[in-house]
């Protein structure tokens, strides 16, 4: 039988090759392709979502593996790690200006310069279209869903700030960029869910 590609496998197979390509792992790298992403996600969670739980939730990972890649980054003085405000038995953790400093040789800062030289408007349809894909696969997966502020169904805009519903709170421009481990779109999941049952139908025809 010959084999014919649907288009989906290639896109799949870019996707991860990219990703691969992009981290740079190298001797000349101060730090893993799994710490450059713990440190990317602390500089851009929210405040509520720079917790060791949140951040394993990111990265599909145990609590355990997440918290040795923190403390590695802690030990390196590019995390910081504080008490909450609300809560004495929780942590939340802060990237450092020693860390702020790391991330201008991102091995991802290759990738981001080719972004941005895309249409802009290519540019959202692209990121709209990724978004999609990873909250639903997430939902696929029983993992945690992660992205930002104004395309959150808790969000609602209110004079150039904005509330979130979840934690009952206002909103500071800031914050909106951010991602966030509360995030839901609410309303996506259907549709590819039954895609993906219609898959498993067709799969075992």
């Amino acid at each position: 039988m010959t084999y014919t590609s649907s288009g989906s496998d290639e896109i799949a197979e870019l996707l991860i090759h990219i990703g691969r390509s992009s981290r740079g792992e190298d001797l000349a790298s101060p730090l893993t392709a799994a710490q450059w992403t713990c440190l990317r996600f602390f500089a851009r969670a929210n405040r509520v979502s720079r917790t060791p739980s949140a951040f394993a939730s990111f990265q599909v990972t145990t609590r355990g593996t997440a918290s040795q890649t923190i403390k590695t980054l802690e030990e390196k003085g590019l995390l910081a790690r504080f008490r909450s405000d609300h809560d004495g038995r929780s942590v939340r953790l802060e990237i450092t200006e020693q860390g702020q400093e790391a991330l201008n040789a991102d091995p991802l800062a290759d990738l981001m310069s080719l972004i941005d030289v895309i249409n802009p408007k290519e540019r959202a349809a692209f990121l709209a279209t990724l978004s999609r894909l990873s909250e639903t696969l997430a939902g696929l997966k029983g993992a945690q869903a992660f992205g930002t502020c104004e395309a959150c169904t808790h969000y609602t805009s209110s004079d150039g700030r904005g509330y979130c519903a979840c934690i009952a709170a206002e909103l500071m421009p800031i914050d909106l960029g951010k991602l966030c481990v509360n995030f839901s779109s609410g309303g996506v999941l259907p549709r590819p869910l039954i895609l993906s049952d219609e898959m498993s139908k067709g799969s075992a025809q």
